[in-house]
């Protein structure tokens, strides 16, 4: 690999060479990969919330979970465990780490915060994929319950309530944007806070006051993939994945709008990106070897290599206009990763070999922070500062409610007959 990246046939020139030596004399082989829980300088992280990632929540909120039959949860995950495993899975891990979180009252009247626990992605192809046909009904049946069952619903209009929404497009319920955005967030939503993968300003799946939070990946499996400390970042830019969608996308330039495409068409004969489609099973140590790790939206703008690359101190390059990523209020994401716009990925390599050494020095100090990584997981057991604790710590910094959450008596807001008529029958 370092023969490859150091080429003298590489067509980007002379000069392009004596920065790829400078920038391997200030840091590739100087500091090596940036591991999950290794010693490294660090930077503290602070973004506009202030510097929130290490808060606990325990003491600022109360969240009141409602039991529901397990027809809306466990059942669903007795009957597909894959849902386990699937980027999707924050859902189920939510759940069962909020049953057992210091944050959890028994009592509804003292509680700042409702859970409603429905897995409405664990509905499964076989080949993996998320099917949310039935998720707007299944929504719709657990609000139905808990708003005749409970008065806390009613008072509100699901105003203090919060739902886990991991879907491609969030409550939209569709992978399709064009279809998402036709469809728009469920009705009986409008007014709840959602917990969603989903970010994207100015898009109508993106609610104000939503919570963005990464996808998840499996922390075992990241663990059981980390190589020595001394091994060198000699692959400059890395990316596995599609660039075409075939199947969905015979005509090319819809999916990804295009990007990915422009990446492979550009790039692929260049000697400093290792990108393909072959997904080998050195994919997680190989991360560990590059400095930039390529991050461009697919048919939704965020995926889990942001986690990776994140868990793996690979800076991201985000390729996704107008994202909105994870816990944005506590993370600064501009300081961390590089931005790209999609109609400037033909420069990419322009862009990437223009950053000074010391940019990409400060930025892996950012990554090396063991907070950064904690937050990007779903650990089990959980642990202090992980993702679980971020969602937390996003609902306690939106607390009190405001006068505007509690209905007069008699006030309603929220049509229940609103939405496409198949969303309309019982589940």
């Amino acid at each position: 690999m370092q023969n490859r990246f150091f080429s003298g046939e590489t067509k980007m020139g002379m000069w392009k060479l004596g920065f790829l030596g400078l920038l391997c004399a200030h840091f590739l082989f100087a500091i090596g990969a940036v591991e999950l829980g290794r010693s490294q300088p660090t930077e503290r992280i602070s973004g506009s919330a202030g510097d929130v990632l290490e808060d606990d929540p325990v003491g600022r909120l109360k969240v009141f979970v409602y039991e529901l039959p397990s027809k809306y949860n466990k059942k669903i995950l007795q009957k597909d465990p894959r849902c386990l495993n699937h980027m999707f899975a924050a859902e189920i891990f939510m759940h069962r780490f909020l049953l057992s979180s210091p944050v959890r009252t028994l009592n509804p009247e003292e509680a700042d915060w409702f859970y409603t626990p429905v897995y409405t992605t664990c509905d499964l192809t076989p080949n993996g994929l998320p099917l949310p046909f039935k998720s707007p009904r299944m929504m719709r049946s657990a609000i139905q319950l808990i708003s005749s069952n409970w008065p806390y619903w009613n008072r509100t209009e699901g105003a203090d309530h919060f739902f886990v929404v991991p879907h491609d497009f969030g409550a939209c319920f569709h992978y399709q944007e064009e279809k998402a955005i036709e469809r728009g967030i469920l009705q009986l939503l409008q007014r709840a806070t959602l917990v969603q993968t989903f970010g994207q300003r100015n898009h109508v799946c993106l609610k104000e006051g939503s919570i963005t939070i990464p996808p998840y990946a499996p922390p075992q499996k990241m663990q059981s993939h980390l190589i020595p400390d001394k091994t060198p970042r000699s692959i400059f830019v890395y990316f596995r994945g599609l660039f075409y969608d075939v199947g969905n996308d015979p005509e090319g330039g819809y999916y990804a709008r295009g990007a990915r495409a422009a990446v492979w068409e550009n790039f692929k004969d260049n000697p400093l990106f290792d990108i393909s489609t072959e997904h080998p099973t050195t994919y997680y140590e190989d991360m560990q070897r590059a400095v930039f790790c390529l991050c461009p939206l697919g048919w939704a703008p965020w995926s889990p290599r942001l986690v990776e690359a994140v868990i793996f101190g690979c800076i991201p390059v985000i390729i996704a206009d107008d994202i909105v990523l994870p816990f944005a209020d506590a993370i600064p994401w501009e300081d961390i990763g590089v931005f790209v716009d999609e109609e400037d990925v033909p420069k990419l390599d322009t862009i990437l070999t223009s950053i000074p050494p010391e940019v990409i020095l400060r930025k892996q100090r950012l990554l090396a922070n063991p907070s950064m990584k904690q937050a990007m997981l779903f650990p089990q057991p959980a642990q202090p500062g992980d993702a679980f604790h971020q969602v937390l710590n996003g609902l306690a910094r939106k607390l009190p409610h405001g006068s505007a959450v509690f209905l007069k008596p008699g006030e309603k807001i929220l049509n229940w007959t609103a939405g496409p008529v198949g969303d309309l029958k019982p589940w």
